[in-house]
């Protein structure tokens, strides 16, 4: 069966995966307002606006950066906050480089990140600010992007070092120029948001650092508008600089968070991103100071973060192929070379810097704390630096910067210098987007499923995933019936699941259907994490459904789905795998006595990467090193179990 032909079975079959799945909260969480929905939501209609649950996902981009951020518009960035949610929205626009970029298909909302500290400046060093030009060393960043795209790179290479060692010009610093450019940011997130159609809103990225420059940033995102946020302009690391340290402590967030709650009544939240270049600082089991971690410290980290960034253009966080040696899907987009300035991992670094690991550890410090600070759910975005969100559209990649927008030789180019070697363009990722169940288009719905964990990351395809646990789930499940039956007898993703009922053992439920546009799924997988009575975290990955006819071999492992991939034409054929994969699964090694997460992981068929596709459009052969294959997947946020 053809791509075409496996889309209209699919189609034909009438799957109900997501118009019947219907979602209320987490169990302990009571269901967020519904609004008034009007028009057509660039994702689709939602035009019930009394829905009890969810009845379909909504996909987005939680982060996004313009020219208005100052590495992206040192580097030649042009377009703003509003041309970027407009090309979130489906319009087509003209690229800095010159091309017309348009998305396959428009997103259902946008937070556009632009990073708090310098916001705003790179305009005023545009135009040749006089203020910044009497700053030798504003002048000659401003001299380096007059003299064109290869200077210009050089100039954000220094800003990006001189920002993370607490360098700047002080000219730089001034937060004037900030509050400026936020109000107008609030400005234009307000024009375009529209309540049921297309949900825009208002966030920052705070850059914070370690030391010597280990990568420690967050996404902020509001759930309100203007009238709370224009109250307090972001906080930037500039004010947040520990005594004595160059680096910046994530406390200071929460605490800006905390009293910015107080003094709006408005909620926000916070996503970390790329530990897999914090060089071990992103989940150390300290505070970042090195003192001892408290139970108030794990409890604020908790309350702030609920979702990790699983995937975007710099890499995976999910797992290391080291720390999981039985998981033959870990080693996927790994970045595992460096810092953000470059600086080189030490030995043991990977252990505290990716997500997994990350909440086998939280359950571990539970049992010693009584808090859990790394229960984390899953998101995804680009973090794209040219205002141009096409995470996972791999044949429609317009790169990280305007350097990797595309261009024969993009693959080829030099990113970065970490250590003796160069990495090269070709390893970033085409990728990732969030799926969040909320019941509407609204900044309130959709923020409140970030809040309550029921999201998952995509690393590109629009896979649709429902994923449940409980103790009174019935086995027998089909895509029709899942949500109904998983929403009144367990909770979804995100959700907690208190202590068993003596002799039973939670049953998961999990249904995933793939991209209508895209690629037939491989396998669904339900991965469990725990600690043990001594302290000692574990990790097991179970196939739950798979397509096809292949079987487990003697030692339970399930055999290759196959490859379709013509590499001398960059297309695939939907003849191996399948549709949609329902399934359900009791713990057969429960103990009821041991922390536990469960979570769901939906696996495509091979597909061309976006290496490939720029390799048979610009004809161009490049190093057998160069990925041109890969298998696309989503992950759930996970489902806890507490003894307690």
């Amino acid at each position: 069966m053809n791509k075409t032909a496996s889309i209209m079975v699919l189609l034909a079959g009438a799957s109900v995966l997501a118009l019947a799945g219907c979602s209320k909260p987490a169990s302990d969480a009571k269901a967020p307002t519904a609004e008034t929905a009007s028009g057509d939501a660039a994702g689709g209609y939602l035009p019930d606006a009394n829905r009890k649950y969810p009845e379909r996902v909504l996909w987005g981009d939680e982060h996004v950066h313009t020219a208005w951020s100052a590495d992206a518009g040192l580097a030649g960035a042009t377009l703003g906050p509003e041309e970027a949610v407009r090309f979130a929205r489906g319009e087509e626009l003209k690229a800095a480089s010159g091309q017309m970029a348009k998305l396959h298909r428009a997103l259902d909302w946008v937070a556009v990140t632009d990073h708090s500290d310098g916001m705003g400046t790179i305009n005023e060093l545009n135009v040749g600010n006089p203020e910044m030009m009497k700053d030798p060393t504003a002048k000659r960043w401003y001299d380096m992007m007059m003299a064109g795209p290869e200077q210009g790179i050089l100039a954000k290479r220094e800003a990006i070092n001189a920002q993370a060692t607490g360098t700047l010009p002080k000219t730089m610093m001034d937060p004037k120029w900030m509050v400026s450019a936020w109000e107008k940011t609030i400005d234009i997130m307000e024009k375009y948001n529209q309540p049921g159609k297309f949900t825009a809103f208002i966030a920052y990225e705070w850059t914070s650092n370690g030391d010597e420059g280990q990568n420690l940033h967050r996404n902020v995102i509001f759930r309100d508008g203007a009238d709370k946020t224009r109250a307090t302009p972001p906080l930037t690391t500039f004010q947040s600089m520990v005594p004595g340290r160059k680096g910046t402590d994530p406390e200071s967030l929460w605490k800006w968070l905390t009293d910015w709650e107080a003094k709006t009544g408005g909620k926000a939240l916070a996503i970390p991103h790329n530990g897999n270049m914090s060089n071990g600082w992103m989940f150390r089991e300290t505070r970042y100071d090195g003192s001892p971690m408290t139970a108030d410290w794990a409890a604020q980290r908790a309350r702030w973060e609920p979702l990790y960034e699983i995937y975007q253009y710099k890499g995976t966080g999910e797992q290391h192929p080291s720390l999981a040696p039985l998981d033959e899907f870990a080693d996927f987009g790994i970045w595992d070379t460096a810092d953000l300035n470059a600086n080189l991992k030490k030995p043991g670094d990977i252990n505290t810097e990716y997500w997994r690991e990350a909440n086998k550890t939280g359950l571990k410090i539970q049992n010693s704390l009584g808090v859990n600070p790394f229960k984390y759910g899953a998101a995804a975005g680009t973090d794209t630096h040219t205002g141009l969100m096409t995470g996972g559209e791999e044949n429609n990649f317009w790169g990280k910067f305007v350097q990797n927008e595309p261009s024969p030789n993009r693959w080829n180019q030099a990113y970065k210098k970490e250590g003796p070697n160069i990495r090269r363009d070709w390893s970033l990722m085409a990728a990732g987007i969030t799926g969040v169940w909320a019941t509407s288009n609204t900044r309130e719905a959709i923020w409140d499923a970030m809040k309550r964990k029921e999201t998952y990351a995509s690393s590109g395809p629009r896979i649709t995933i429902r994923f449940f646990g409980g103790y009174d789930l019935p086995a027998d499940v089909n895509a029709g019936n899942i949500a109904a039956t998983g929403y009144a007898k367990g909770v979804p993703m995100g959700g907690d699941l208190k202590a068993a009922p003596a002799g039973k053992a939670p049953t998961f439920l999990v249904a995933a259907q793939k991209d209508p546009e895209g690629a037939n799924l491989d396998r669904v997988q339900i991965i469990k994490g725990w600690v043990d009575a001594k302290g000692k975290t574990h990790e097991k990955i179970f196939n739950i459904k798979w397509g096809g006819a292949r079987q487990p071999d003697a030692s339970g492992k399930l055999p290759p789905v196959g490859n379709t991939v013509d590499l001398k034409t960059a297309t695939y054929t939907n003849s191996i795998g399948a549709t949609e994969l329902v399934g359900s699964f009791t713990d057969p090694e429960f103990d009821p006595k041991a922390r536990a997460f469960y979570y769901a992981r939906a696996i495509e068929i091979p597909t061309p990467r976006w290496t490939l596709y720029d390799s048979v459009k610009y004809k161009v052969k490049m190093d057998a090193v160069v990925p041109m294959v890969q298998q696309e997947r989503a992950v759930t946020s996970p489902i806890w179990y507490d003894p307690a």
